[in-house]
């Protein structure tokens, strides 16, 4: 457990409370696509932290810890700006995405939210 109430694996914070992912539904904004539903938060401190809710809806156990396996590995390598709480929802399509699909959109709802961290490339 760190400080900031999340776990850390190669300096990935996570959501793990409850009233963690209350605040971020409840006060949050939010952005969909066809495969995931973000919901996003500033959460005032300097490290960003990431939850993630796959249903029933989803499938078996075996589908939603895939769909939560790809999601966690997808936002370990996606540079994200400090400060905020976010919530990665699936939807049932995301049962059938591969990796690829899934990166796409999750990159692209973190530029709709503007939490992406974009590093100009310098020559």
């Amino acid at each position: 457990m760190t400080p900031s109430g999340g776990t850390s694996k190669a300096g990935i914070e996570h959501l793990n409370k409850p009233e963690q992912y209350s605040l971020v539904y409840t006060k949050g904004g939010s952005w969909s696509c066809d495969l995931l539903v973000l919901r996003a938060l500033p959460n005032g401190v300097l490290i960003s932290r990431c939850g993630f809710s796959v249903s029933k809806k989803i499938g078996s156990a075996v589908i939603r810890n895939k769909v939560k396996r790809l999601l966690r590995e997808i936002t370990r390598f996606t540079p994200l700006k400090p400060g905020w709480d976010i919530i990665f929802i699936a939807r049932p399509a995301s049962a059938a995405a591969d990796f690829a699909e899934l990166k796409k959109a999750v990159t692209s709802l973190l530029l709709r939210a503007s939490i992406l961290e974009i590093n100009p490339i310098t020559s």
